[in-house]
């Protein structure tokens, strides 16, 4: 696994089997006997782009660490609907306890990777990169960015820590963007990147004069968009420009158009529909 380390996974997963067990699944305790074996597999009832079976697998190695999950399909394929994604033989109550958490998270993370699919090739051929925001579920962004990365998008910053963005709250605050970019390079030196909002052409020349490495538009349109690029580009030829905000389907290819090197779909994480995926269980 080269996106997160094992470590990582089994902790996050084993917070949402405990949220899901509780002191235990009562109606499988009621109903099932001991070491009834069963069959169950996950079946795709739409066109997707799968995402999450490492996840679901490893809910299954917590509650019985024998328990294996046979992929027919890899993380990041896109299937039809109807496809056998996996299948699973184990104990019952096994398969029951995990149902629902694996199910959960192939719902979630496979609709992530199919949206971002779509806003990629909505852009195809413009040149410009669809990146993921911090607009991630609770919880979930470790697994939600990964899923960008398998829909074919790429990853901005992960967190605070982990990047330097100066927003107009931040400028606000710092008393205007030149004491803001100062103040960033006096603490971070060379350490990081510094990206910053702007909105008019005032404000990045200003950005741009006290050294921004990167340049965020949000809320602006395709044709201000295009111009401020325009601008930076003439001033800057290796900036980057990232835009932001209000950006669909319908109209991300208008802003791809308009020349910036990234654009930033807060909807991937966000917005994205679960996708209808099934887990049918017989004895065995």
């Amino acid at each position: 696994m080269n996106w997160m380390d094992e470590g990582a996974l089994y902790s996050q997963v084993s917070l949402f089997l405990r949220e899901d067990l509780g002191r235990g699944d009562i109606t499988s305790q009621a109903i099932v006997a001991r070491n009834t074996r069963a069959r169950g597999r996950f079946v795709a009832g739409e066109k997707m782009i799968v995402a999450g079976l490492e996840a679901a697998e490893e809910i299954f190695l917590i509650l019985d660490s024998e328990q294996q999950l046979e992929a027919f399909v890899s993380d990041g394929e896109e299937i039809e609907a109807g496809k056998v994604i996996a299948r699973m033989v184990g104990f019952a109550d096994v398969l029951l306890a995990g149902e629902r958490v694996a199910l959960n998270l192939l719902q979630r993370l496979s609709a992530v990777a199919t949206l971002t699919h779509r806003f990629v090739q909505a852009i195809e051929g413009t040149g410009a990169a669809i990146v993921d925001t911090r607009e991630t579920t609770p919880g979930l962004r470790m697994l939600e960015r990964y899923a960008v990365l398998l829909g074919g998008g790429s990853s901005h910053r992960f967190g605070l820590d982990d990047g330097v963005v100066i927003t107009a709250n931040h400028v606000a605050i710092a008393g205007g963007i030149a004491a803001a970019v100062k103040d960033a390079k006096k603490q971070q030196g060379q350490l990081h990147k510094i990206e910053v909002q702007v909105a008019n052409a005032s404000d990045l020349r200003e950005a741009l004069s006290n050294g921004a490495d990167s340049l965020l538009l949000e809320n602006l349109s395709p044709e201000e968009v295009s111009r401020l690029t325009v601008l930076a580009k003439d001033l800057s030829p290796t900036v980057t420009v990232k835009c932001v905000g209000n950006i669909t389907l319908e109209n991300i290819r208008s802003y791809a158009e308009a020349a910036p090197i990234q654009i930033g779909v807060s909807a991937l994480t966000s917005s994205a529909r679960a996708m209808d995926v099934s887990f049918q269980l017989q004895p065995f």
